[in-house]
């Protein structure tokens, strides 16, 4: 592959198998490899092993490289003429500041490319046999952030309800406030909620409950990141009921 340039590759949601067969080959062949904290071992493993592995893991509200210095290593790695691979958990451009860091390298100079993932939510739901639309629940399906600024001044009026599906990433810390903001939109709180922690990795849970028990069933069952929330009739389609039923059922014989 070509030197000095960086490409974006998407690590899918965990499961080293949901990697695509172009990003196995980009970071097979990478120089640098600069991988978020979350990205599974199995999928580092897969790297060039001459490659210089650097982690810019990130935690809430505690960035432990700054995004404007993860941008500048990139454009100093590729400048260098080295093939540097910027391994995202997920895809780059959903939630991944994959765009911000593709701007910063045109603007540069520096050649970038970007290779898809398989996005969390598309990932973690099918897992749990849980269709993000269906003909006779949803037509629609939206994607929001939970952590970010001013989410109370975020305008999700319309994107979930009667015929619709929000998927909520990054919500675990703020669910109680999130249920607010919904049910204030007018979203009924009886309407059904599905949590899916760490989908398609080892260890993971999906839970069911309604809209209003949100934040207490975070709570109760302590859920960790990384986990995704589905707002939306979906969540009781029959076999979505049935696999997060099973799903529940093989953590708990795992943990007796």
């Amino acid at each position: 592959m070509e030197k000095g340039k960086v490409i974006l590759v998407g690590a899918g949601p965990g499961d080293p198998d949901l990697l695509t067969v172009k990003a196995a080959r980009a970071l097979a062949a990478a120089d640098v490899i600069v991988h978020d904290g979350l990205v599974d071992a199995e999928i580092l493993a897969l790297g060039n092993p001459k490659a210089r592995y650097i982690s810019v893991a990130k935690q809430r509200s505690k960035h432990s490289v700054p995004q404007d210095r993860i941008n500048a290593l990139l454009v100093e790695e590729a400048q260098a003429g080295r093939l540097v691979i910027r391994l995202k958990c997920g895809d780059p451009f959903i939630f991944g500041r994959g765009g911000e860091e593709a701007e910063d390298c045109r603007a540069s100079g520096v050649t970038v490319d970007v290779i898809p993932g398989i996005s969390a939510a598309v990932g973690c739901a099918a897992e749990a046999m849980l269709p993000l639309t269906h003909r006779d629940a949803a037509s629609a399906v939206s994607f929001v952030a939970g952590q970010c600024k001013g989410l109370s001044d975020q305008n999700w009026s319309g994107l979930a309800g009667k015929g619709r599906t929000l998927v909520i990433y990054m919500g675990v810390a703020t669910a109680a406030d999130i249920t607010e903001k919904l049910i204030a939109d007018g979203v009924s709180p009886d309407m059904p909620v599905a949590v899916l922690e760490r989908g398609t990795r080892k260890g993971a849970r999906a839970m069911r409950t309604l809209l209003t028990d949100l934040g207490d069933m975070i709570a109760r069952e302590n859920v960790k990141s990384p986990a995704v929330i589905i707002v939306g009739d979906v969540v009781v389609r029959s076999d979505a009921e049935d696999r997060l039923r099973t799903l529940a059922k093989q953590v708990e014989e795992a943990h007796s």
